[in-house]
């Protein structure tokens, strides 16, 4: 049946495209630097090649030093044409991962035997989403559908408004309210360069948001939730952070972070579980801070199918002996993306977390079930512990890349294209979650080795949405249909 349903997609994704007069464009708008690679490696080429100039045309809102910022080429250099050809494809990459624009395209214009001027051209999206929120809160869409039995009063609902590229600097702004299952106030904003250099970066996250149903606990390693009789609000947290950044070559970045938590529940939840928060109150506060690394060399960001990523991390819950929490916690996420040829590429990527204390407040459990830590086929389980193995493996095929010229419906630029492609994938995970405290209540699936696999459809399209599709079975020998609204990993 699931073969059947895969089968159908494309078609009827190509008749409705038919039907609303859209039409493929050529693939030299499609964004694939490798094309930019086999095209180059066609024509009769100079030994060497000099960069007389380097010309960037579209950038009517980016400022042309944001886009400098992740080209290695310079003019006045001389560049071994293997060398040139890389840093063309490289620099086109890097220039699309800012997700900043719609294409980018960056091509050689030979001027003389041995000379060329580099043309850098690309296409802005649209920065200002004023967008309505209409979201589950749940942690997947089948958590909603299957453990949730498709509840409505579980979805949050409000409006956000997110600005990509304050005054053209790559800055970031979002603003959000929302309403519903969580009701929340949201605002965040990062500056990436705050020096001319543009190796220093600042941001800023403030939070506050209120639940009248709360994840009390887990049993039978699923999520137990709880609203008291009166309907009252369990759940008030505050949450703030300060971030620096400092970004000294294209690919390694270092982040760190201080700030302040605060959460206040209803003392019905600790008559619920006395151990909610460890400690005999129904407050708890604490300042953090936290380090991280991330070498992040991917194509695109988005959905990547070439490159490596690692993020190391070390976050200290408690600063002060006044602070409710005393925990530090590293983490560790590993993805290393091969391209195989043309259609084919094999993913395969770690994720591992552990905590020194052997038991935390609920509100910093994790585990199997919690991003970006999961195993294929347990989407609709939580298996919480101190520390956890997750390793996950696809191999993918592309069967489908094409854009649509939607210029014709759409009178605004940014939004006139629609590209769209599509993957099957092959896919197995293993891991493992280490539950120092051994509750009896979810032994079934903790301290002990775990995997899924399945088959999966990917679509990726529109501004980097990514839709998956995936039927996986279990360690257990149970099988079921997922569906998840972003990339694995």
């Amino acid at each position: 049946m699931c073969a059947s349903i895969i089968r159908k997609i494309p078609c009827f994704f190509y008749l409705l495209l038919f039907w609303v007069g859209w039409v493929p464009i050529s693939w030299s708008q499609i964004q694939d630097p490798e094309m930019l690679r086999d095209s180059l490696e066609k024509v009769e080429t100079p030994e060497q090649i000099t960069i007389n100039s380097i010309f960037i045309v579209g950038n009517e809102k980016t400022q042309k030093n944001i886009i400098q910022r992740e080209m290695d080429l310079s003019e006045g250099i001389t560049y071994d044409w293997d060398e040139f050809v890389e840093l063309l494809v490289a620099d086109q990459k890097k220039i699309y991962n800012l997700q900043l624009f719609t294409s980018v395209e960056v091509l050689p214009i030979m001027v003389a035997e041995d000379q060329a001027e580099v043309l850098v051209t690309i296409k802005e999206r649209w920065y200002i989403l004023p967008a309505p929120i209409f979201s589950l809160a749940d942690r997947n869409f089948t958590e909603w559908w299957v453990n949730q039995n498709r509840d409505f009063s579980r979805v949050n609902y409000g409006l956000r408004l997110d600005h990509a590229n304050v005054g053209g600097r790559n800055e970031k702004l979002k603003v959000a309210g929302q309403l519903g299952f969580t009701q929340a106030f949201l605002l965040n904003y990062s500056k990436p360069y705050i020096d001319k250099q543009q190796l220093h970066g600042l941001a800023f996250s403030f939070l506050y948001f209120t639940n009248k149903t709360i994840p009390i606990r887990s049993v039978d390693n699923k999520q137990v939730f709880y609203t008291n009789e009166n309907e009252e609000v369990l759940r008030r947290t505050l949450s703030t952070a300060l971030r620096y950044t400092y970004r000294g070559s294209f690919y390694n970045f270092h982040y760190f972070s201080l700030g302040f938590h605060n959460t206040l529940i209803n003392e019905d939840v600790l008559l619920q579980n006395p151990n909610f928060f460890i400690h005999d109150d129904n407050r708890l506060r604490y300042f953090f801070a936290s380090y991280s690394y991330r070498h992040d060399k991917r194509d695109n960001v988005a959905y990547a199918r070439q490159g490596q990523l690692l993020q190391l991390g070390l976050n200290r819950y408690g600063l002060f002996s006044t602070d409710d929490v005393n925990e530090t916690e590293f983490t560790v996420l590993a993805n290393k993306y091969t391209r195989l040829n043309r259609a084919f590429h094999f993913v395969t990527g770690l994720s591992s977390s552990f905590y020194l204390s052997p038991q935390q407040p609920y509100t910093l459990v994790k585990g199997i079930g919690y991003q970006p830590d999961f195993i294929r086929g347990y989407e609709l389980n939580v298996i919480e512990g101190q520390q956890l193995f997750a390793h996950k493996n696809s191999l993918r095929f592309q069967f489908l890349n094409v854009a649509y010229d939607m210029s014709d419906f759409m009178p605004i630029d940014e939004l006139s294209v629609f590209p769209f492609q599509a993957y099957l994938s092959l896919n197995f995970d293993h891991g493992f979650v280490r539950d120092r405290n051994n509750l009896p209540e979810n032994a079934a699936l903790t301290n002990s080795y775990l995997y899924g696999y399945g088959l999966g459809l990917d679509l990726v399209t529109f501004y980097d949405l990514v839709f998956r599709f995936e039927y996986s079975i279990n360690s257990q020998g149970m099988g079921n249909f997922f569906i998840n609204l972003r990339a694995p990993f």
